[in-house]
């Protein structure tokens, strides 16, 4: 057997406008769709909204990055407590796939493959709109991610809104401008 390389827990460009970022978690696979699909689960480490899984369903994000970790850290200003997006299943292969269109900042899709007793995730956030939105969502997306691998794992997560501002400014310095 040979051994895998550790995965880079930034995330990269692989072209332009796309984001593509993994995290491997504790599977089994149905255990990390849950965590993409069922919105008590997803709350915890991205957005709450009941998604029916159907192909061409509208549904709404409800973010609330406050209570995903305690302390939440210090949120930027100009940045609210709340944000709301309404998004439509683009895709969708049970357990395996999920893309998701969201309102004004692209299509994300979550891909899952089994690697023995642990599930890779990739994440892909295509035709995000402009550099400050690239690095605050890749910012995001680490995070979140970050999140969701300490609630898998039952660790506790660092503070959301200073990771995400330190993450930031590094994945201003990681990304070609």
């Amino acid at each position: 057997m040979t051994e895998r390389a550790p995965l880079d827990a930034y995330g990269g460009l692989p072209e332009p406008a796309t984001l593509k970022i993994q995290r491997l978690l504790p599977g089994p696979i149905e255990r990390v769709w849950a965590y993409l699909t069922e919105s008590d689960l997803r709350r915890q480490w991205l957005a709450a909204g009941e998604m029916a899984l159907q192909v061409g369903e509208t549904f709404e994000l409800v973010w609330r990055n406050d209570d995903l970790t305690d302390p939440p850290g210090q949120r930027p200003p100009g940045i609210g407590a709340e944000h709301r997006m309404p998004s439509r299943i683009i895709a969708l292969e049970p357990p395996r796939t999920l893309a998701i269109a969201w309102e004004g900042s692209g299509d994300v899709s979550f891909e899952l493959e089994p690697q023995g007793t642990e599930v890779l995730l990739t994440v892909i956030h295509r035709r995000l709109p402009d550099r400050p939105t690239l690095l605050g969502v890749g910012a995001g997306w680490h995070m979140h991610l970050d999140v969701l691998v300490a609630r898998a794992t039952g660790t506790e997560p660092g503070p959301f809104w200073d990771g995400w501002s330190r993450l930031r400014q590094a994945y201003g310095r990681r990304l070609p401008a």
